[in-house]
């Protein structure tokens, strides 16, 4: 809806006179110090990007315009009462800022269903994909194809004035956003249920319709996906996916080649794809053991069985957070409330109790404490998604929300190209050495 841009702009325009004052006026102010072990470990902390969209505090977890993810699932709109809040409505309060009302997030459903046509040459391009490509390599190469209906890079090419450029990345985005679920499912029943492809409906929700397309049109698990697609949608700006989007799009590429480039990320096995390495890891433990219901002994021992071997446990630690993932606990309420005595939540529940401690005696892990991936497998497969190799694409559905919210806000303050300094490991060491003998 034109309404919805129009709010965006008139809310966002009013940070394009702080962000000229800072830059202009502020731009020798120091704001922090780098060390040599942060360069060394990622780039961890150090302070080098503007994310509006989202915050990440180590001690109390990810808050979506300063709002925390329990307090989300109570102000942000719902189809009924007792539901999950639309993730159209978490969009929505990344890009203006304000929780929107209900009228606000049925109109942007509305305008995503009227956006969500995929042009045929993307499934073709799918469809020439092996049958055996990872789902994310169908995701990406999908995403990537759409570049041919690029609003911005038409208008870049014709010579639209700089100023207008969040304009066109707007409305790229949102048709983005909008075919994703599309996509998602095309390639999700392309590969586990023989092509057989099932039509979107335009009558319901953005991650209903998702659920709808897959084939798996409960209620239940309508509700499951949009917690999913709300709690997954943004971790700040430092992130991969997030990262590798901002960075690609400095570079005013057009938003379907940014958003791939961030899918590209989230495929990393230490980003998205950790959700997979949970489920792996959890049917091995059960093949292990020979045992779908092991005792909490049981369960210790083959934790410690795979810190032996070098391995992690995965769904567990985080680069930033100390605390348990607020994401974790809001689908672990989630099962409290509608799943009674599933084997595998039962175990994830389990593993929640026992791992914290045996990873703090190893006294090298700064997070034992369960993130987001810890139990999300479990709750979609037991709503029956098992293709737990899809799951990384679910997430990167979701991902879409923060990221291309981010892009427009960039567009409009006009970021430029994203440009650090790099040095040979010399340099470092000759810096290191120099303070060690003052």
């Amino acid at each position: 809806m034109e309404y919805i841009k129009n709010r965006f702009y008139e809310k966002a325009s009013k940070c394009i006179a702080e962000y000229e004052k800072l830059k202009k006026n502020h731009a020798d102010k120091v704001i922090g110090t780098i060390t040599i072990g942060q360069i060394m470990t990622g780039m961890k902390g150090i302070p080098g990007l503007i994310t509006d969209t989202s915050k990440l505090d180590p001690n109390e977890g990810i808050r979506f315009r300063g709002h925390s993810i329990a307090e989300l699932r109570e102000k942000l709109p719902k189809l009924n009462p007792d539901g999950e809040p639309l993730p159209e409505g978490l969009f929505y309060l990344m890009l203006i800022g304000d929780i929107p009302d209900h009228e606000d997030v049925i109109n942007i459903s509305k305008d995503w269903s009227t956006r969500s046509y995929v042009p045929q040459h993307v499934f073709d391009v799918i469809d020439a994909l092996p049958g055996i490509s990872k789902p994310m390599t169908q995701f990406s190469a999908a995403i990537l194809s759409m570049a041919t209906e690029s609003i911005f890079q038409k208008a870049y090419r014709a010579g639209v004035n700089k100023k207008y450029y969040w304009d066109t990345t707007y409305e790229d985005v949102m048709n983005l956003i909008a075919r994703l679920p599309r996509i998602a499912a095309y390639i999700y029943r392309r590969m586990f249920y023989n092509s057989d492809h099932i039509e979107p409906n335009p009558h319901l929700d953005w991650a209903g319709n998702l659920a709808h397309m897959m084939g798996h049109n409960s209620e239940e698990v309508k509700r499951l996906l949009r917690l999913y697609m709300v709690i997954h949608a943004d971790h700040e700006g430092g992130n991969v996916s997030a990262h590798a989007t901002h960075l690609v799009g400095s570079a005013l590429s057009n938003p379907y080649y940014a958003y791939a480039a961030g899918m590209l990320g989230l495929a990393g096995p230490l980003h998205g794809y950790a959700n997979q390495d949970v489920m792996n890891w959890l049917f091995e433990m059960i093949t292990y053991l020979d045992n779908d219901e092991p005792s909490n002994e049981q369960i210790g021992d083959y934790i410690r069985k795979t810190l032996s071997e070098g391995r992690v446990v995965p769904g567990y630690g985080h680069a930033v957070l100390r605390v348990t993932d607020p994401r974790f606990t809001a689908q672990q309420e989630f099962a409290e409330r509608y799943i009674k005595n599933d084997k595998l939540i039962n175990i994830v529940n389990q593993v929640h109790q026992i791992a914290p401690p045996i990873l703090e005696e190893t006294g090298k892990i700064k997070n034992p404490w369960p993130n987001v991936d810890a139990i999300s497998g479990a709750l979609l497969y037991h709503y029956g998604i098992k293709e737990y190799s899809f799951y990384t694409v679910l997430f990167g559905v979701s991902r879409s929300l923060g990221v291309l919210a981010s892009l427009v806000r960039d567009r409009l303050y006009g970021l430029p190209i994203e440009r650090p300094s790099s040095f040979p490991l010399s340099w470092f060491k000759q810096k290191a050495e120099e303070q060690e003998e003052q």
